[in-house]
Order: structure tokens, then C-alpha cells, then sequence
């Protein structure tokens, strides 16, 4: 089974659509995935699949009281299935307080079961609720989660749930110290919850076309400690656009959508976006990526061939076998 946490500590990594994109690549290749927001913040992965109607009223079912054993119903009912078919857990304003809701549930249990707090394992929850309690597993062959940035709860409960990181960094000072901090997370969680924790790869993005940034892109896939299967160059166009299209960035190069002013107002619509060279070339990068996943990091079976079915224009074949050979019919 294919898991990973998509986490950076710094923003403008492209960490929210990079999920995405992984999430509707795997998707493409045939495999049944499942995503889960983490981030309870505006601009979310639940924001971009348009999905989570009710993801501000407290009274509403959502993950956190399946995660503290306290549902109003059955997990299922919380899953949606986005347009491009990847199943998604949507986020919930309740995430923002998870860590005091947790610690009151620490406090209830340790009491009546004369456990000491250090015993309590509350890293533990959410693995214990995807595997053992609803068996995810047996439903699907993907489980990708994009976690809130900072060092808490939320974050290491992920971590210790699905075991693997896929870590968006900029190629600029910032990320030496991303990349720092990242491996000292993971040494923290592997020495304090005695479990391994896999590092698939990095993915330098952003990268535009000065000097530092090509130095530094040079510099992570140089690196041996770790992967660099790809490097996403900056397409703050394309994935500003996944926004107003509400989907990946397969969606909004298919669909042609695009962000102009009219009238003195800024619109977004399908139809309008020019396809270009560089935006199929990204297409491919993230479905390098999420080949490089499946096949190297979890060696799983996928259809390695995938179709970009562009409105009004050529299709593109996409040929993970041939390093994302990209032919038009």
C-alpha cells in the first residue's frame, strides 16, 4: 500500500498542490486513493476540491471525533469523492483545536485507568483509526495526507500513521534548513516512538531560472542522503489556476482554464488557457513523481501511461516507461 505525509515547514513549496497532483496522478494510474486534510487553515486541500460544506459547523461529524473514539457516525460518511475521483477526508475547524481536546482526553482516561500521562499514546490515534479500527486498507490502495506545518499533535500523529514523507522544498537558503529541520523531526519521532520513518524523496519547487535557484536545485539532487526523482520549476500560473478550477493541475490544462481581466474585473474560466510546452512538462514531472512513488518507494503495479485529454486541442500520451515520453495523437 502507497502512503505518504506531504510536508514542508515553509510555504510556497507547492505542499497543498503537490497532494493534489500526487493524489489525482495516482488516481490516474489506476489506483484507489484516499487523501486527508489535516490543515485546519483557509486555502486548503479541502478548499481546492471544492469540497467540506460543513466544514465550519461544530455541530457536524468530522475527523477529529473519530480520531478521539467520539464519532456521530460512521467513518465513511465522512469521505467525499472529489470530481477526478480521488476520495478525500475533508478538514474541519475542530483540527485547530485538536491538541486541547486531546490533552482533555488524556486527562479522562489516565484517571480512570490509573495510567501515568507518559504511558498515554497519542501519537497513535489516527494510526489506530485507519488501520485496526476502519481497516482503510482493505478500500484502498493509496492513503496521502496533507498535514498542518507546525510540530504538534496533528502532524505527528500523521507521521506515525502512514511512516513515509515526500518533502517539497524551495530551492533557496530556506530549504537547507527545511531539510534540516525535516531530518530533525524524524530522528525526534523515530527515537521517542521507536519507529522508522522513510524519507521518499525530495522535490525542489519553484525553481525558477536564476543562478542560486539552479545551484541549489543541483545541490538537493546531488545529495545522496536522499531522492530527488524530479524538480517542479515555478508555474505560480498553473497552480494559482488549480484554485478557480477547484482541481489538479491535469484538470486545469485539460479544461484549459485560465485567470484574465475582463471589464475591469479579474475572471477565471475554462476554455481560455493557451497550452503550452512548459505546462505539459509539468504535468509530467508530477506524474514522474507519483510513478517514482508507487514504483520505487512502494513497488506497487500501475498503469504507466497516462492521457492528457486537452479541450479543444491534441491529446497527450504521457510514457512513464520512457522517463514521461510525451507523444500527441
Amino acid at each position: 500500500m502507497i502512503t505518504a505525509v506531504v510536508y514542508s515547514e515553509s510555504g510556497g513549496t507547492y505542499k497543498t498542490t503537490m497532494t493534489a497532483n500526487l493524489a489525482v496522478a495516482l488516481r490516474r494510474m489506476g489506483l484507489r486513493t484516499l487523501v486527508l486534510d489535516l490543515d485546519p487553515q483557509e486555502g486548503n486541500l479541502t478548499s481546492l476540491f471544492d469540497a467540506g460544506a460543513s466544514r465550519s459547523d461544530p455541530d457536524a461529524d468530522n475527523l477529529v471525533k473519530h480520531v478521539l473514539d467520539m464519532p456521530d457516525g460512521p467513518f465513511e460518511e465522512l469521505v467525499e469523492t472529489t470530481a477526478e475521483g480521488v476520495d478525500i477526508v475533508p478538514s474541519h475547524d475542530m483540527l485547530g483545536d485538536f491538541t486541547s481536546n486531546l490533552e482533555q482526553k488524556i486527562s479522562y482516561e489516565t484517571g480512570m485507568q490509573n495510567m501515568s500521562r507518559e504511558e498515554y499514546p497519542r501519537f497513535e490515534l489516527l494510526y489506530d483509526l485507519l488501520w485496526e479500527r476502519e481497516r482503510v486498507q482493505e478500500t484502498y490502495d493509496v492513503v496521502l495526507i496533507d498535514p498542518n506545518a507546525r510540530a504538534e499533535d496533528l502532524l505527528y500523529n500523521a507521521i506515525f500513521a502512514l511512516r513515509t514523507l515526500v518533502a517539497p522544498v524551495k530551492p533557496a537558503g530556506k530549504g537547507n534548513l527545511s531539510l534540516d529541520g525535516l531530518g530533525e523531526l524524524v530522528g525526534n519521532m523515530e527515537a521517542q516512538l521507536d519507529i522508522e520513518v522513510g524519507l521518499a524523496c525530495v522535490v525542489p519547487s519553484g525553481v525558477g531560472q536564476t543562478n542560486a535557484h539552479q545551484q541549489y536545485r543541483a545541490q538537493f539532487e546531488q545529495t545522496p542522503e536522499f531522492a530527488t526523482p524530479v524538480s517542479i520549476g515555478d508555474r505560480e500560473s498553473l497552480m494559482d489556476a488549480m484554485w478557480e478550477a477547484r482541481g489538479s493541475a491535469f484538470k486545469v490544462v485539460e479544461e484549459r482554464w485560465k485567470t484574465f481581466e475582463r471589464d475591469g474585473e479579474m475572471v477565471s474560466e475554462p476554455g481560455q488557457r493557451r497550452v503550452r510546452d512548459r505546462e505539459i512538462e509539468t504535468l509530467c514531472k508530477l506524474a514522474e513523481l507519483a510513478y517514482f512513488l508507487a514504483t520505487e518507494t512502494f513497488d506497487a503495479e500501475v498503469d504507466p501511461v497516462l492521457d492528457i485529454d486537452v479541450s479543444d486541442d491534441e491529446t497527450r500520451q504521457i510514457d512513464l516507461r520512457e522517463r514521461g515520453e510525451v507523444t500527441t495523437a
